[in-house]
């Protein structure tokens, strides 16, 4: 396969999903893809995220060697929301090596300070966020303030109210244990 005019013939959810199962497990197909999320032009980049997260569903292993390239692209200039959108949505669901903690955390709550931020990037920011707080308590007070603030004082869509509300219900439950 060619994985470059794979990503292009077609941005649709079956192709996401025949290239990722071509990749699989393959670290050396899966440095392909990141060698177009990372350095390809701006359209290969936004449908080669979609790839990238279904992979690390699949595999976060083999995004492990690219977590701080893979940061670092996510605070680029000009970055295209679907970037920002996948790279929260995979952290969300993978363990954050502590090397690469701090970056995420300054990541998610710049994401969720922004109320110009994409509802979905600042969404996956508050529950990484809410899970990052067993290692680091500390946060809870700011992370709380951060979405009652936005609660109070934004116009939020729906998802994040309802998201909101279960982070907030996780911050309480920490808190009273």
């Amino acid at each position: 396969m060619d994985l470059r005019e794979q990503v292009l013939a077609d941005h649709t959810r079956p192709n996401a999903v025949r290239i990722a199962d071509w990749i699989g497990r393959d670290q050396k197909r899966f440095d392909a893809l990141m060698q177009l999320f990372l350095y390809d032009e701006h359209r290969v980049v936004q449908r080669s995220a979609w790839v990238l997260s279904m992979c690390a569903d699949r595999h976060p292993e083999l995004v492990l060697p690219y977590m701080d390239r893979m940061l670092a692209h996510c605070t680029k200039e000009g970055v295209h929301i679907a970037v920002k959108r996948n790279v929260t949505r995979l952290l969300q669901h993978m363990p954050i090596p502590e090397a690469q903690e701090e970056a995420v955390l300054n990541l998610c709550f710049e994401s969720l300070a922004d109320p110009k931020e994409a509802i979905a990037v600042r969404c996956f920011s508050m529950g990484i966020l809410a899970d990052l707080t067993a290692r680091y308590p500390e946060i809870k007070n700011e992370l709380r303030h951060l979405i009652e603030d936005a609660l109070e004082h934004q116009e939020v869509s729906a998802a994040y109210k309802s998201k909101a509300k279960r982070v907030l219900q996780q911050l309480n439950k920490k808190t009273k244990q």
